[in-house]
C-alpha cells in the first residue's frame, strides 16, 4: 500500500545533554536524522516530508544527501503546528494514509509500517504500542500511590492515519492545548485507533546514556553486501580517455557506446551487484541513444542513488587497473577523489590500483584496458 510520511525533527532535546538537537547527532557514522528517513523510504513511502527548525533547512540537504523522495519544510513553535506544516506540504495523493514519525526514532523498519497499514483497514488511525513492564507510582518525592499498570501502554511512533481524518482531527483540536502524540489528537476527535505490537527497536533517543546503547543496535542492524564489478574496453581512434571521472591526453581513445570509462562502469556494476539491481546493460543499454558519448559519471550515481533508495551507504571500494598504458600512478590521486565525490565518502575509503599482465593476452597487446572492482556496502536487514 502507497503511504506518505511526515518526519518530525523541528525540537530542541534539550534532555539529551549538550551539543547539538540529538536528531543532528550522529548515530552509526550518519546523522540520526538520516535514519528514520531512509527507514520509511525504504520502507515504501511514495513520499516523506521532513519538518524542521528555519535554521536547519540547510544542515538537512547535507544530512539527506543522496536520497530522493524527500523534502524539507520549515516547523511551529509546537510539535502540533510542525505535524501540521507537515501535512500541508504533502503533494502525494490525499487519499492515502499519512505516517508521523519522531525523527529521535531512528529504528523504523518496513516490517512496523506494514502492521500499521493493515490496521487501518479496520481504524482511522493506528499506532504501535508497548504494555508498561514496569510498577507504577504516583507523587512528588514521597508516594502518593501504587497505580495498576493493567491495560496501560506505552505509545510509539510512526503512527499511521487516514489523512483526511488526521488533517480534520487536528482543525478540531482545542486552540491552547498541545497533544501528546497524534493518535490523542484522532481520540478527541472520536476517531477508531487500534494498536498495534510495539517493538523496543523503536526506542526514541531522550537522554544521554540511549545513545550509547543505540550505537550498539546500530551495529548489529545493519548489513554488509560485496559486489564485484569488471568491465574492459579496446582501443581506437582518438587522443584522449576517460578513466574514473578524469580526462587523460592519449594518442588512443577507448571505443564504447558512452564515454567508455572502465573504472567508473566496473564500480557501477560492483554498487549494483551488492544491492542485487542487475548490471549497467539493463539500466542503460547500449541500444538506446540517450546515452552515446555519455559520462560515466551518471552511471555510477544512479547506483549509488539505488543503494541510498534501500537505505544503505558505501563502505569503501577497490579498484584494479589492468594496462599497460596510459601510466595510472601520475593521476591516481585525482582518480581517488573523483571516484570519492560519487559514491559520497572520504577518499580514504577509496582505493586504486594499477597493475599490468606482463605484455600477455589484450591487454598485454595494448589493445584496450580492463578494471576490476571490488565494492563493500552497508545495509540495513
Amino acid at each position: 500500500m502507497s503511504f506518505a510520511a511526515v518526519v518530525v525533527a523541528a525540537g530542541a532535546g534539550l534532555r539529551a545533554g549538550p551539543g547539538e538537537p540529538k536528531v543532528w547527532r550522529t548515530l552509526g557514522e550518519r546523522p540520526i536524522i538520516r535514519w528514520s528517513v531512509e527507514g520509511l523510504l525504504s520502507a515504501g513511502a511514495a513520499e516523506v516530508v521532513v519538518v524542521v527548525a528555519r535554521e536547519r533547512l540547510g544542515q538537512v540537504d547535507e544530512a539527506l544527501a543522496g536520497l530522493e523522495g524527500w523534502r524539507a519544510v520549515t516547523g511551529g513553535r509546537t510539535r502540533a503546528d510542525s505535524v501540521q506544516a507537515g501535512l500541508a506540504a504533502i503533494t502525494a495523493a490525499r487519499t492515502q494514509p499519512v505516517l508521523v514519525h519522531d525523527a529521535a526514532r531512528p529504528f523504523v523498519a518496513r516490517a512496523h509500517v506494514d502492521r500499521l497499514l493493515a490496521a487501518l483497514d479496520v481504524a482511522d488511525g493506528a499506532v504501535p504500542a508497548l504494555p508498561v513492564p514496569d510498577t507504577l507510582k504516583r507523587g512528588e518525592g514521597l508516594v502518593d500511590e501504587t497505580v495498576p499498570r493493567e491495560g496501560l501502554y506505552r505509545a510509539q511512533t510512526p503512527q499511521a492515519f487516514r489523512f483526511g481524518r488526521l488533517k480534520a482531527a487536528y482543525r478540531r483540536w482545542p486552540t491552547g492545548e498541545e497533544p501528546t502524540d497524534d493518535s490523542s489528537v484522532m481520540e478527541r476527535a472520536g476517531g477508531r485507533v487500534a494498536m498495534v505490537p510495539g517493538d523496543p527497536m523503536l526506542m526514541k533517543l531522550t537522554y544521554p546514556e540511549d545513545f550509547l546503547l543505540a550505537e550498539q543496535l546500530a551495529a548489529s542492524r545493519r548489513i554488509v553486501r560485496t559486489g564485484l564489478g569488471v568491465d574492459a574496453h579496446r582501443f581506437g581512434p582518438g587522443n584522449v580517455v576517460w578513466l574514473c571521472g578524469i580526462r587523460i591526453e592519449h594518442e588512443l581513445g577507448l571505443v564504447g557506446h558512452s564515454d567508455a570509462d572502465v573504472g567508473l562502469h566496473a564500480l557501477t556494476d560492483a554498487v549494483l551487484g551488492a544491492i542485487g539491481e542487475g548490471d549497467i546493460g539493463e539500466h542503460f543499454p547500449p541500444s538506446d541513444p540517450r546515452w552515446k558519448g555519455a559520462s560515466s559519471d551518471q552511471f555510477l550515481r544512479h547506483a549509488v542513488s539505488l543503494l541510498a533508495r534501500q537505505g544503505g551507504r558505501i563502505l569503501n571500494a577497490d579498484l584494479t587497473l589492468v594496462c599497460e598504458r596510459p601510466k595510472v600512478r601520475p593521476h591516481r590521486q585525482a582518480m581517488r577523489q573523483r571516484i570519492a565525490d560519487l559514491l559520497g565518502v572520504g577518499v580514504e575509503r577509496v582505493s586504486v590500483k594499477a597493475t599490468t599482465t606482463e605484455g600477455m593476452g589484450f591487454t598485454g597487446r595494448e589493445e584496450g584496458l580492463m578494471a576490476q572492482a571490488v565494492v563493500s556496502v552497508e545495509t540495513p536487514p
